[in-house]
């Protein structure tokens, strides 16, 4: 039975990683999209900077939430290029998602807090 699984875990390997039945100009995988907000550093140690596109709507909000799912941060996009302050953050991994004004997610990433 062991061995029937490992079979199986072996193919479905084979065919979502290989190179080989992909086309490039395949019209079934979407195209790439310009990332509309960026984070860096990534991971970070006491700050974090958001930077967005100058192509943004006013009232947007940037979420932030921790590994297991708990908001920790809201932050209204005021400019192009914010700066959190990561002092009250622990270490791990945390969501962002920007929102315009009626909370629909317009993006989302994620980051990495090292200490």
């Amino acid at each position: 039975m062991r061995k029937f699984y490992l079979i199986l875990l072996v193919n479905v390997f084979i065919c979502c990683f290989s190179t080989d039945s992909i086309a490039t100009n395949d019209t079934n995988f979407p195209e790439q999209r310009i990332k509309i907000i960026q984070c860096y550093p990534n991971p970070a140690t006491s700050s974090i900077s958001f930077e967005t596109n100058n192509l943004l709507e006013k009232n947007l909000t940037i979420s932030v939430y921790n590994f297991i799912g708990k908001k920790v941060d809201e932050i209204k996009v005021l400019s192009n290029k914010i700066n959190l302050q990561l002092d009250n953050y622990y270490r791990g991994l945390y969501v962002y998602q920007l929102r315009d004004k009626q909370g629909q997610i317009i993006e989302s990433g994620k980051f990495q807090v090292i200490k």
